[in-house]
């Protein structure tokens, strides 16, 4: 009997407790911050910055670490000015540097130019791009300058791949593009 008694009692006492919560708003917040966010616009004023000014922004005319402004504009002209880029990369770590830069091309380039660069990648034969013409025509004059103009500006049909390669790594392709088209004239 006595069990009976305090089984009822712990289920009652429960009931109480149970009917006293508010479902729409939880009762305690052990870690508020959790709950409500803080959120900051990127910009904005704020107190805890010092002076409360703004975020700060970089300073004028400063470049990325690592990072070296191309120079040349997207522009026909521009294109011409490349002629006259040549390779940066150590002639010593030729081989390795073609070696990195035919991977890079079998991943980035060889779907549409093809594996040999005669312009028969994958969507070139299924014809979902048409018109990508083999490195060893005869009316394209490319060299290593203007190859690396192409990967940073893109050119016709074909975007920009600056975003997905870095420096070296465009340099790298783009003398793997002309150990193709010498393959290709030989």
């Amino acid at each position: 009997m006595k069990n009976t008694l305090y089984t009822a009692l712990i289920f009652t006492g429960i009931l109480i407790l149970a009917s006293c919560q508010d479902k729409r708003e939880p009762n305690y917040q052990y870690m508020p911050n959790m709950y409500e966010p803080v959120g900051y616009e990127a910009y904005d004023e704020v107190e805890w910055l010092p002076g409360g000014s703004m975020a700060l922004l970089p300073a004028e005319n400063t470049i990325a670490r690592g990072a070296l402004p191309y120079g040349l504009e997207n522009t026909p002209e521009g294109k011409e000015l490349s002629r006259a880029l040549t390779s940066p990369l150590d002639s010593l770590n030729r081989e390795e540097n073609l070696a990195e830069g035919a991977a890079l091309y079998a991943l980035y380039c060889a779907i549409c130019h093809g594996p040999k660069g005669d312009g028969q990648g994958n969507l070139v034969k299924r014809e979902k791009i048409l018109g990508v013409p083999s490195y060893a025509d005869p009316g394209r004059n490319i060299n290593v300058g203007t190859t690396y103009h192409v990967i940073y500006y893109g050119q016709n049909a074909m975007g920009s791949y600056a975003t997905q390669l870095d420096e070296k790594e465009r340099w790298q392709v783009s003398e793997y593009v002309m150990k193709l088209k010498e393959d290709l004239t030989q």
